[in-house]
Parts: C-alpha cells; sequence; structure tokens
C-alpha cells in the first residue's frame, strides 16, 4: 500500500505489563524510557509522540488494566518509523520485551494514515486496534507487513 499524498503514518502499540512499572521487575525497561523517548524525538521523519507531564505516556490509560502501556506516535514515512524502530536503542529494548511484557493473543501494533497536522487519541488509535483484530488488514488499519518496502525489509530481518 503506496502512502496517500497528504498523510503520516500513526503507530498504536500496547504491552501488558508482568508487574507494576515501580517493581524491580521492569526497572530496566522503565529506566530505558527517557533515552528511547528522546531517539525517538531527534529521529528522522518523527513527527509528534503522547506523552504526559512526565514526558512519558506511561500513566495513560487505554483501559481498566493499569498495567496496560500504550505507545501512540506519528511519522513522516513508514520508513522513518522502521529506521527508529530497527536502528536505534529502541531495538535493543524490543529484543527485552520477553522480560517485561506478556504475550498477546491479538495484534499489538496498528498502523494508519492520518491527515498532516493530524495528533491521533488513544481511543482512536485503541479503535483501529480493534479494528485490525476483527477484520484483518485493511486501509483503515494495517501492520507492518502491509507496507511493501518495510515488508520486503521485515523478510529479510525476520524470515
Amino acid at each position: 500500500m503506496q502512502q496517500p499524498p497528504g498523510t503520516h503514518l500513526a503507530q498504536l502499540n500496547v504491552a501488558r505489563a508482568l508487574d507494576d512499572l515501580t517493581s524491580p521487575l521492569l526497572a530496566d525497561f522503565v529506566a530505558a524510557l527517557d533515552r528511547v523517548n528522546e531517539v525517538a524525538e531527534r529521529s528522522p521523519g518523527f513527527v509528534w509522540r503522547l506523552k504526559d507531564e512526565s514526558g512519558n505516556a506511561t500513566d495513560i490509560r487505554a483501559d481498566e488494566d493499569p498495567r496496560l502501556i500504550v505507545n501512540l506516535s506519528v511519522w513522516a514515512t513508514p520508513e522513518d518509523l522502521e529506521r527508529f524502530v530497527w536502528n536505534t536503542i529502541h531495538a535493543r529494548v524490543y529484543d527485552k520485551k520477553p522480560k517485561w511484557f506478556a504475550p498477546m493473543a491479538t495484534p499489538h501494533l496498528v498502523l494508519w494514515w492520518v491527515p498532516e497536522g493530524h495528533r491521533p487519541t488513544v481511543e482512536e488509535g485503541m479503535e483501529r486496534l480493534r479494528h485490525l483484530t476483527t477484520h484483518g488488514e485493511s486501509h483503515e488499519a494495517f501492520g507492518w507487513r502491509h507496507l511493501p518496502n518495510v515488508r520486503l525489509w521485515m523478510e529479510r530481518r525476520c524470515g
């Protein structure tokens, strides 16, 4: 799927922590957040990310589960997001995900196009994630493999 003119790429991902964020089990994850967010904001193509007064989004709730953590951001292109995800400190932190977060039975990442200048809400992102879970990939909600350039890269990286 080609990026429509006048759009950016929004992404939402969710993760369910194995313990409270204040627990020793999550200490390394919490300690890495500021650095990962700094790198994201300095990355080419970064447009915006959800954050609260602390500079993170860990206190922003997507549902009643206090251990469900959301990450919501907007990028100029899929390639910009892909470079940040797999070629920065983010990749090293992501590789440790099983130490901190429970496996999810449904999709945990959703991508969708937004008009340039739009800042999606958590509710909007969660609706897109529900759409992806219920209906599969479409123009409304998709994953990495729905993007031709990124799909080829993912196949090389993940097999």
